[in-house]
């Protein structure tokens, strides 16, 4: 099915159309360029028109550019405009005005992505999802995935994130959510803004782009929540805050074993509980949002509350796996993959899922260790050494028993924490990577956590190649 013709493109970028074409997808990038795709040849790091014969060459329909690159035909198929960047954004704008999708916007300063998996699985059970298959949620992400979106989908998840200032609102105002959701206000890119008040009013700024008759759903339980509770009812929205004393998306308990968590809500009139398997507590807020979509959506919260208990966390994310030691004695021991994102909130909460955990049997037959490898946490601003440090008198750190730190942030915690927990202190992740095998033992539980940044995901391939149960 062509997803643009050459006239319609044309018609919404204002451009010139060198020749008739259909393009069934669209691409600002040839290394996953598909062949039908419009190539759009942006400029970030390079001249994307350096790259359009190539795109060719794969099958490119067409391309968006500025005018023909060297080393491209005088008759190649072209939609030629004044700047390619304004020609994208013209692109998902008349994406998003030509489709009939329900549109959910996704923001937070942690959990976005997560967030908006949920959602897909979700409103998968419901009809035709279309959701970016990466974080696209920056001035290039979002009308790259406003423009791919199917006019017959049923449902768009957009994430819309920030880096600074400003940033939010034109994204929510090209997107125009029928509902927007707010994961959580935390210390993240403090180095850009004042405080986490201006993170609070960068994020609530989504609302500005909200549709009439559209739902706002925020946490209600935060410090910063009534500057989200102004901005969602200064937007006109229905109003949907979610928290332990919420009244309509209110959470009731949160039990967390060693293979799932349960949470049990009250969404409107009904009661709902939900299973999601491998996750941690910080995961219930973000389930409880999904669920507020839900509502607001007027979908069956029965059914789906069964389809988020579908969803898990994936590889960086919080994902647990058992990698085995010794496939003849069944030694193994758990390792907890949460190495791409971290911020003192979703690092506390990491930390309480490894608490409640229950450690397996070493070879000597005593239990196990909880062990946790922390990379540098970026972006917090002239109190991110405070930040760190504070870590060691987190409760659940309590239960932790060995600790390692990776980068000179991590100094902080490292120097914070009682002998008997520390552990090795490094500057670079690669450090720990090829010791994974002094690292840990039989039995023992493993969470490696750290910004993407301080490349401690080099600590979980460590650890992963001692597995030696794989096929």
């Amino acid at each position: 099915m062509s997803l643009w013709t050459a006239s319609d493109a044309a018609r919404a970028t204002g451009g010139r159309a060198t020749a008739d074409w259909q393009a069934t997808g669209l691409s600002i990038d040839t290394r996953s360029l598909r062949a039908g795709d419009l190539f759009v040849a942006l400029t970030a790091a390079r001249d994307g028109h350096e790259f359009v014969a190539q795109a060719f060459e794969k099958g490119a329909s067409a391309a968006l550019v500025t005018h023909r690159p060297e080393g491209v035909p005088e008759d190649a198929p072209l939609l030629i405009v004044p700047d390619v960047m304004d020609a994208l954004r013209a692109l998902g704008a008349a994406g998003r005005a030509r489709a009939r999708a329900k549109v959910i916007g996704v923001t937070g300063s942690a959990g976005k992505t997560s967030t908006k998996e949920m959602l897909r699985e979700m409103l998968s059970d419901f009809g035709q999802v279309h959701a970016a298959e990466a974080s696209f949620n920056n001035h290039w992400g979002v009308p790259v995935t406003l423009a791919r979106l199917d006019p017959n989908a049923d449902f768009a998840v957009i994430e819309i994130g920030m880096n600074s200032p400003g940033e939010i609102e034109p994204l929510a105002r090209l997107a125009r959510p029928d509902v927007a959701l707010i994961t959580t206000i935390a210390p993240a890119h403090l180095e850009a803004f004042d405080g986490i008040e201006g993170i609070a009013h960068e994020k609530a700024s989504i609302f500005n782009g909200l549709t009439p008759e559209a739902h706002a759903i925020y946490p209600g339980d935060l410090a910063t929540t009534p500057i989200l509770a102004k901005a969602a009812a200064d937007s006109g929205a229905h109003v949907l805050p979610f928290g332990k004393d919420a009244p309509e998306l209110r959470l009731h308990e949160i039990t967390i074993g060693a293979e799932a968590l349960v949470l049990r809500a009250q969404v409107g009139r009904m009661r709902v509980a939900v299973r999601l398997h491998n996750a941690g507590a910080h995961f219930a807020m973000n389930a409880l949002g999904c669920l507020g979509v839900a509502h607001a959506l007027g979908l069956d919260l029965a059914r789906a509350a069964l389809a988020l208990g579908r969803w898990q966390p994936p590889a960086g994310r919080g994902l647990r796996q058992q990698i085995v030691i010794d496939p003849v004695e069944e030694l193994h021991f758990t390792l907890i993959d949460d190495a791409f994102n971290a911020n003192p909130a979703s690092l506390a909460a990491a930390l309480e899922m490894l608490a409640v955990m229950t450690p397996g049997v070493s070879l000597s037959g005593r239990s196990g260790r909880r062990i946790a490898i922390l990379g540098d946490m970026l972006e917090l601003g002239p109190q991110e050494q405070q930040m760190h440090a504070a870590a060691a008198d987190l409760p659940a750190m309590a239960a932790v028993d060995l600790v390692h730190c990776v980068g000179p942030r991590m100094a902080a915690l490292h120097g914070a924490l009682p002998q008997r927990k520390r552990g090795r202190h490094v500057a670079q992740a690669e450090e720990l990577a090829h010791i994974a095998h002094r690292l840990v033992a039989p039995g023992d539980i493993v969470l490696v956590k750290g910004s993407k940044a301080s490349l401690v995901s080099r600590v979980v391939d460590g650890l992963r190649s001692l597995d030696t149960g794989a096929g």
